[in-house]
């Protein structure tokens, strides 16, 4: 008897255009029942670090690549039962829902403006003990002491801004970029004045352009970092930096930008590989399920990059030639109209 496998499973991800659960793909495969495939999903062990196995011998590095950190959240408000969903704060959401988180991480070569996945973490705090701020800290050891990734930026959410992960990526002799946010307590007088909110800092015309150092709250003492007030039609953002050569605040809103990209990595991967569609309860298939979407956008990714193309033009090209046969010889024929 034959059984799935892992590129089977993976196939059908990238096949189906709507529709990813396990009676679809048994309804439509000639070789394997719905019993078969959930067999699969249960014994395989897929973890983060077979990303990386796919995606390292097409990663083009260089010494001013970019790391972005970020987490996204599978939506399960409609799934009570599935395993890893828990009640948690989603942006898409703009509130509390039971849901799936995941910290990813997207390695961004900025001379090609190119972005892949290298790695990333299911949040399961009951299970593993860590938080958000710890599976960044375990990726950047990895690429850092094992993997000797390449890259001189790191850029994150202000979630991310904690002491101790900002401390740490300094002790790696790494730059970061982050927004701090609007209530977070900032000294500029040298400490001549009490800390106040940054949202609350005065700002000369030159700051404006080539920002201020200031000393966040509780960071050691004489640490500096240079802070730049960023302001757009929609809000301000005042992103705190240690590179304090940086002077320049329209080079800080460019690199900044480049932190978009693991958004459209977040939604190119919910649209196109079924990520946040798996029905299946237990722990182990859930897992299993994510790692095999985030396959399958390497495979898109990679296949967008050669052709010259989107990932949505890639995947929407298999649909496009199934149209295409069926306006030359449909199957169904209208009688009349």
């Amino acid at each position: 008897m034959v059984s799935p496998t892992r590129l089977d499973y993976c196939q059908y991800l990238l096949s189906t255009p709507i529709n990813y659960t396990l009676t679809h793909f048994a309804d439509h495969s000639q070789r394997f029942s719905h019993d078969q495939i959930n067999r699969y999903l249960a014994n395989d062990r897929l973890r983060p670090r077979h990303v990386w196995e796919h995606v390292k011998s097409h990663l083009e590095q260089t010494p001013d690549g970019c790391l972005i950190f970020d987490d996204t959240v599978l939506d399960k408000r409609h799934a009570k039962e599935i395993a890893l969903a828990k009640k948690q704060y989603a942006g898409n959401a703009g509130g509390i829902i039971n849901g799936i988180g995941i910290v990813t991480c997207v390695y961004v070569n900025p001379a090609l403006d190119r972005y892949w996945l290298i790695d990333y973490r299911i949040y399961d705090k009951h299970g593993d003990g860590k938080s958000k701020l710890d599976h960044v800290r375990d990726m950047l050891e990895v690429f850092v002491n094992v993997r000797g990734i390449d890259f001189s930026t790191v850029l994150m959410d202000s979630w991310y801004a904690s002491k101790s992960l900002l401390l740490y990526i300094e002790r790696l002799d790494k730059t970061y970029y982050v927004p701090l946010k609007s209530n977070r307590l900032v000294d500029d007088s040298n400490g001549s004045q009490p800390y106040q909110r940054i949202d609350m800092l005065q700002w000369t015309i030159a700051e404006q352009t080539f920002g201020k150092r200031v000393k966040l709250n509780k960071f050691p003492k004489n640490h500096k970092v240079k802070v730049f007030r960023v302001a757009s039609s929609r809000r301000t953002d005042y992103v705190a930096t240690n590179d304090l050569s940086q002077s320049d605040v329209y080079v800080v809103r460019q690199v900044c930008d480049v932190r978009w990209k693991i958004e459209c990595f977040h939604r190119e991967a919910k649209q196109l590989t079924g990520l946040e569609k798996c029905q299946c309860r237990l722990p182990r298939i859930v897992r299993n399920h994510i790692a095999c979407a985030f396959l399958v956008w390497i495979h898109l990714m990679r296949s967008a990059y050669e052709k010259g193309q989107t990932l949505y033009q890639v995947k929407h090209g298999l649909i496009s030639e199934y149209l295409c046969q069926q306006l030359k010889s449909p199957t169904s024929i209208i009688a009349t109209a």
